[in-house]
């Protein structure tokens, strides 16, 4: 018995010491794993410091939130030919492209060849892209495809809400379940959870293959998580595709929604690009739920559809690490007269301020049209704390009036069009999964001229004297935001 007493009395005097070596032990070990892996210096420092100050709570935070646990080289590897030997006969080479620009649009050739190398994937003629903006006009036209569909379906989104709108969705998505239509259903683990109870149950209940992507442990859903499937695709039979900016939520019907109204646009994709939409998809689904979707249900010969050339881009924090990153400093490097952006959130690092910094001062006209007023209070604040950066050099910036404006496009000379699911912030650039498109067009780069207009026609120009006028407390609240840039 004094025996035990004493060995009780030991471990009670010696556990302080213990638990503190095991924190500091881990703390470490955490530390030095964000200086081996972390590619950004100040993603590192960030981390190191945060641990350092914080060991329990900032350990933990890198364990959960700070490693990329994602590893999907097996996946590539098994569907990438599928796509690849599917569109091998629409590739457009360097002089097929060079006949069809206009003059004065040849210095784009050397944009191709820079997203060539990056993405490892062909442009492809004979496509078509059609602008859908809001809710309004996307939904109608995605729910009469879903209810054409006669082999199959593939849906992938980031928010899934149990509303009106998705209600509509699932009752589509379960009437061609019944009219023998395969179909995949792929939602992001943090957007099933926007709304209560999960569309996944409704899903589910309605026999319709569904699964989420990457499950979170956390308790409630929050727009901070990392490694987020942030992809917004409807593949219907391997043919007509829907890709953009748009989640699925009552508030994108901007005509009917009272509140939490969000503008956004759309796209119908036609064309041998489809195959790398569903590439995108299959890619995802393998991940998520196993199954390799292989075929020519999934996978039809696809004929031209229009003389548009497309390529589809896929970004990660995989192998597909910092690939629209790329894209985005060669459209700007290539500019010679017009950048257009529209972004609901734009917090760039500091090389693309720089790079748009650099266009402006080269005499390209730059102008960055955002919403007033940002769904997300605290990137609103940081985003406004940077626009300076751009404005002092040259850049215009334009802030749009409610309902707030999730629209994504970028526009290089009237020709180069890019559309899709990332935004101009480090989650979509570094830390989610997103899907973009490139197109040479001129019509459509019209049609998308059009659209950028109508915004800049309701909105106000936001000049230096504006963001530097602010009250002291207003722009100090607006820093301190700043600081937390590479986590929002």
């Amino acid at each position: 018995m004094q025996l035990l007493t004493a060995m009780a009395t030991s471990v009670l005097a010696i556990w302080p010491y213990l638990l503190t070596a095991t924190v500091v032990a881990c703390a470490v070990c955490a530390a030095s794993h964000a200086v081996m892996y972390k590619r950004d210096p100040r993603a590192a420092v960030g981390w190191v410091g945060i641990i350092i100050v914080f060991p329990i709570v900032g350990t933990l935070l890198y364990y959960f939130l700070g490693i990329n646990r994602i590893q999907r080289k097996a996946v590539r590897t098994r569907s990438r030919y599928l796509g690849e030997r599917l569109v091998k006969a629409q590739v457009c080479t360097q002089d097929g492209l060079r006949a069809v620009l206009p003059a004065g649009a040849e210095h784009l050739m050397s944009l191709n060849t820079l997203v060539a190398r990056v993405t490892r994937r062909p442009l492809l003629e004979g496509n078509l892209l059609e602008p859908l903006i809001n809710g309004d006009t996307a939904y109608p036209a995605m729910l009469a495809a879903i209810a054409s569909a006669r082999r199959s379906l593939a849906l992938a989104t980031y928010i899934f809400n149990s509303d009106a709108a998705g209600r509509m969705f699932v009752d589509a998505l379960a009437q061609a379940v019944t009219r023998g239509v395969t179909v995949r259903v792929l939602v992001d683990a943090v957007g099933a959870r926007y709304s209560w109870p999960s569309i996944m149950r409704s899903l589910r209940a309605a026999g319709i293959p569904a699964h989420v992507f990457m499950p979170s442990s956390a308790p409630v859903s929050t727009q901070y998580m990392n490694l987020r499937n942030h992809r917004k695709m409807l593949i219907v039979d391997g043919t007509d595709g829907y890709t953009g900016g748009m989640n699925i939520s009552f508030g994108n019907l901007v005509q009917q929604a009272t509140k939490d109204v969000v503008q956004d646009l759309h796209f119908r994709v036609r064309g041998p690009v489809v195959a790398q939409m569903q590439e995108g998809f299959a890619e995802d689904w393998l991940f998520a739920a196993g199954e390799a979707l292989q075929g020519e249900a999934w996978y039809p010969a696809l004929a031209p559809a229009g003389a548009m050339m497309a390529r589809g881009i896929a970004d990660g924090p995989d192998e597909d690490f910092d690939k629209l990153v790329r894209v985005l400093h060669g459209a700007l490097a290539c500019a010679q007269r017009s950048v257009q952006i529209v972004t609901p959130y734009f917090l760039p690092t500091m090389a693309l301020i720089s790079a748009l910094s650099t266009c402006a001062l080269r005499g390209v006209n730059v102008e960055i049209i955002l919403p007033s007023q940002s769904n997300l209070r605290t990137v609103g604040w940081a985003m406004t704390a940077q626009l300076w950066q751009v404005l002092e050099w040259g850049c215009n910036v334009w802030l749009t009036p409610p309902p707030f404006d999730h629209s994504k496009l970028v526009l290089v000379d009237d020709e180069w069009c890019f559309i899709g699911s990332a935004n101009w912030d480090p989650r979509s650039l570094r830390l989610n999964f997103e899907y973009n498109i490139e197109c040479y067009s001129q019509t459509l780069a019209a049609q998308l001229r059009e659209i950028v207009a109508a915004k800049r026609a309701t909105a106000r120009p936001l000049t230096l004297q504006d963001a530097d006028g602010r009250p002291f407390s207003v722009r100090l609240r607006d820093n301190l935001a700043r600081l937390f840039t590479p986590y929002l």
